[in-house]
């Protein structure tokens, strides 16, 4: 089935794992013809799938001073451009294809190279607070459609939490027409008593035979991404219930005051979460857009101004064994990324990436929602995929047709599309979509060897999720 259909040239800046899990899905549901498809990417990598399917493949690594040039060349108004690359600026591209009047999507906010380490920046200025901040100055006045931060998460996540609030609603008896404004979510979310909102993640992929060896870096997806995020400051959106702030937590100085961030790394901070395969999890605090993204869509603000409701939104990652591993080992060497990298692939022998959202602090208490999506499902469904690039990939191509169904729609984030028309592109890929209700708190089971400082009056404190 072709959802769309389109007319222009297409550039896909970089080709790792997520460009090639991408392509043939856009080839099978873009009605565009591989002469005007052309990928530029900063290594080989990808080069036999690229030729596999007819597609120009051009090493070219873009920089500060010829991505302008270099980009010129091959894009015009009308045509898109597909960023999946690493280490260059997305907001120069945003502000490249205004200019052209092309097209474009990412599936994060990047800065140039060494922005998210760069020891001369304070944490809140290189943090993804601040990155969005510097995209979202960019939504003033019209202009062709720049979808940012759409993959799974963040992107795919900001659409299961809409349906998860339509499915909690009519659970509790709570009648409720779908919401059709930013306010009217929000004030949805507040009605039903939603609180807390994680983005709850297992990964239980593994190579069977072939274990992460010392000085190796494992994950099944990106690991310059992986590494890159997991040093920045753990990021968190800052929800209207919350008692006490960390004490190692800090406020911006500037933008929407939606979330916080944390003296830490996210790599380096874990927090308390549930899924209904796992049960309960440690999982790591990294920060993501949808964290910051997500409380701010759903901020109500009173006559005056202030902030009346807000959710606290965050991450709470557990990545496939081997990853664990890797973090552990990299938090041992100060932050200093290990000598090889092993993007798991073609090796996966078993597992599945369980990837929803955790809504808490309502009538019922916790309600997960999202998708369960084996190995073998993943490689059936879309060749050159794991099960966790899969979710990303069919989320990109989500993405794509609505900047091409809605040209004109300037700068969006996930959070602002129509949740059930990227859910229709999506589902197929999903593998299983489950909704599931729990009673599951943080204070689950807590205390028993020693004693713990924990507040008991409201589990939803973000100080009961922290693992300390």
């Amino acid at each position: 089935m072709k959802h769309a259909a389109f007319d222009g040239r297409l550039v896909m800046l970089g080709f790792g794992s997520i460009g090639q899990g991408v392509l043939p899905l856009i080839l099978r549901h873009v009605d565009l013809p591989q002469d005007r498809i052309e990928i530029v990417t900063s290594d080989a990598r990808g080069e036999a799938i690229a030729a596999q399917y007819g597609i120009r493949h051009t090493v070219l690594p873009l920089t500060r001073e010829n991505y302008a040039a270099e980009l010129r060349a091959r894009l015009s108004k009308g045509d898109f451009l597909l960023n999946l690359s690493v280490d260059v600026s997305s907001v120069a591209l945003v502000t490249l294809c205004r200019e052209i009047g092309a097209l474009y999507l990412d599936t994060c906010v990047e800065p140039w190279v060494g922005g998210y380490t760069d020891p001369s920046l304070t944490p809140s200025q290189r943090s993804n607070y601040a990155l969005r901040e510097s995209a979202l100055a960019l939504k003033e006045g019209a202009g062709p459609t720049a979808v940012m931060t759409h993959g799974a998460n963040p992107g795919l996540v900001s659409h299961f939490v809409k349906q998860a609030l339509l499915d909690i609603a009519r659970d509790t008896g709570h009648a409720t027409a779908v919401p059709a404004t930013r306010e009217g979510w929000a004030t949805l979310a507040r009605d039903l008593g939603v609180k807390v909102i994680h983005i709850a993640e297992r990964d239980t992929q593994v190579a069977a035979g072939r274990p992460k060896k010392r000085g190796e870096f494992v994950n099944t997806w990106s690991i310059d991404g992986f590494t890159g995020e997991g040093c920045q400051p753990a990021e968190l959106g800052w929800g209207t219930h919350e008692k006490a702030m960390p004490t190692d937590g800090k406020r911006h100085d500037f933008g929407s005051d939606a979330a916080i961030y944390l003296m830490r790394p996210g790599a380096a901070t874990r927090v308390r979460s549930w899924t209904p395969l796992e049960g309960p999890m440690h999982g790591f605090l990294i920060t993501h857009n949808e964290s910051i993204s997500i409380a701010d869509y759903y901020t109500l603000r009173d006559a005056s101004g202030a902030v009346a409701y807000r959710p606290t939104a965050h991450y709470a990652y557990h990545p496939c064994d081997d990853a664990v591993l890797s973090v552990h080992e990299f938090a041992g060497r100060n932050w200093a990324l290990q000598e090889e990298k092993r993007l798991m692939m073609e090796e996966i022998t078993s597992g599945m990436d369980e990837l929803g959202v955790l809504l808490m602090g309502h009538a019922k208490g916790a309600y997960w929602y999202g998708s369960r999506l084996t190995i073998e499902e993943a490689r059936a469904l879309v060749p050159h995929n794991n099960a966790t690039s899969l979710q990303v990939c069919v989320a990109v191509l989500a993405g794509m047709v609505f900047a091409i169904e809605n040209p004109q729609a300037g700068v969006v984030e996930a959070d602002e599309l129509d949740h059930a028309r990227a859910l229709e592109i999506c589902f197929p890929y999903l593998g299983e979509m489950a909704g599931v209700y729990s009673d599951w708190t943080p204070l689950v089971d807590r205390g028993a060897l020693f004693p713990e400082e924990v507040d008991t009056s409201c589990p939803w404190q973000f100080g009961n999720f922290r693992v300390v």
